[in-house]
């Protein structure tokens, strides 16, 4: 019988898991989409416990939320995804082809919990197995026995592959140099060689009381330098406009018009 405290828990608790399950499919950044995972997964941490799977409920919140997760984030933060490398298929028909294992998996799932009958002779019969497991030998040693006896291989394998793919992400990662660096004095000749931004790209400018790197720098006419902006957050949509600068600029002007006509 489900307590009430339960249910409250469960009311307010399973809105945020869902948001934060549809935040995973339709984030624009891949480390909010982890986030979003990592979430869900303390979420239903929280629900073991509530159910009174302590145990559970603390390996869900260390194991998934505390090492995987962790792991994720440090593959997308090494290798860097933005948001115009998302938008290329690099294998083609890969969408329409997970589109489909989608729809056989939805299938298998929709008929195989359709199928599923259960008795009160079935049912009783669980129950009492697992109140002889949790009386002796007991709870965790049991789940002890699965995890290092049974599973032993499948968790050793778990472990190799997560391991694989951080080594795959640093060799992602890392770029080897086929040419020398430049050196400043070498780049200044290039330029001038080339005849292309020759007293050297524009900086990011000071506008206001602004002052960060995603703030362009104004050309004399006062419409800001494209090139000052970093092409990294210009993919990411995360640059400043200064429209609201300029508005509050005329706002200022306007105030001191007015108290010297006073």
């Amino acid at each position: 019988m489900t307590s009430s405290a339960e249910a409250v828990g469960f009311w307010l608790l399973a809105p945020i898991a869902v948001i934060a399950a549809l935040g995973l499919l339709f984030a624009r950044k891949a480390v909010h989409a982890a986030l979003g995972m990592a979430l869900v997964m303390t979420i239903l941490g929280i629900f073991y416990i509530m159910q009174k799977a302590d145990f559970l409920g603390i390996v869900q919140v260390f194991v998934y939320t505390g090492a995987v997760m962790m792991l994720f984030l440090f593959v997308l933060m090494l290798v860097g995804v933005d948001s115009s490398d998302s938008i290329v298929e690099t294998i083609k028909g890969q969408k329409w082809a997970s589109f489909l294992l989608v729809i056989g998996l939805a299938g298998v799932l929709f008929f195989a919990i359709g199928s599923a009958t259960f008795d009160q002779a079935t049912v009783q019969t669980g129950l009492d197995k697992l109140e002889e497991t949790n009386r002796d030998p007991g709870n965790i040693t049991s789940l002890a026995e699965l995890i290092f006896g049974q599973y032993v291989w499948i968790f050793e394998v778990t472990s190799a592959l997560l391991i694989t793919a951080a080594l795959g992400a640093m060799v992602l990662a890392h770029r080897e140099r086929l040419t020398p660096r430049l050196t400043q004095a070498e780049w200044a000749a290039k330029r001038v060689r080339d005849n292309e931004h020759v007293a050297g790209l524009p900086a990011p400018g000071v506008y206001a009381r602004h002052n960060a790197v995603d703030t362009p720098a104004l050309l004399p006419d006062g419409t800001p330098s494209d090139l000052s902006v970093s092409r990294v957050l210009v993919a990411r949509d995360q640059v400043a406009k200064a429209d609201g600068f300029r508005d509050v600029e005329r706002h200022m002007e306007h105030e001191i018009e007015e108290g010297r006509s006073k």
